[in-house]
């Protein structure tokens, strides 16, 4: 009885271990599925990266108001002065970290603890999308800020 007990427990082990493996290796090929999925245009056209060193600069600034209503725009044909990251002053760098990102320099552009935050809270303790993330969003989608307060006032 003792060795069909061992039997047993031997047979249940390779299965719970069959499960697990399959399971890894699904997670491993979904992932490797998705970005192959991307890289062949199935989530819409990747910019090259002649875009995304030169983004387009001739976009009027905009000041909205409060309630995201536009209240001027401001358009300068030849009188825009392009700024390296290098010529940005630190305390401005450090600022947008402080409230965006804080941990920025310890992730590689996802930060898990503020995705489970997110999820476990329901967003209502802040958002958990990282710089890159945010910076991705904009460039592949296009969906800038004034997009998204334009389907905010449209649902209101």
């Amino acid at each position: 009885m003792a060795i069909e007990l061992k039997k047993k427990q031997k047979n249940k082990f390779k299965k719970y271990t069959l499960i697990i493996w399959a399971l890894f290796v699904f997670g491993v090929s979904s992932v490797f599925g998705i970005f192959y999925y991307a890289s062949i245009g199935g989530l819409g056209d990747m910019p090259d990266l002649k875009v995304l060193e030169n983004p387009k600069t001739n976009l009027a600034s905009e000041i909205l108001s409060e309630d995201g209503k536009t209240i001027a725009k401001f358009y300068f044909n030849d009188n825009r002065t392009p700024v390296s990251f290098s010529e940005f002053p630190s305390h401005l760098v450090n600022a947008l970290i402080a409230t965006e990102d804080i941990r920025f320099f310890e992730h590689s552009g996802i930060d898990w603890i503020s995705t489970l935050r997110a999820i476990i809270k329901l967003g209502k303790d802040g958002g958990g999308s990282t710089i890159t993330q945010q910076l991705a969003k904009l460039l592949f989608t296009g969906e800038g800020s004034r997009d998204v307060l334009e389907r905010i006032n449209q649902k209101n």
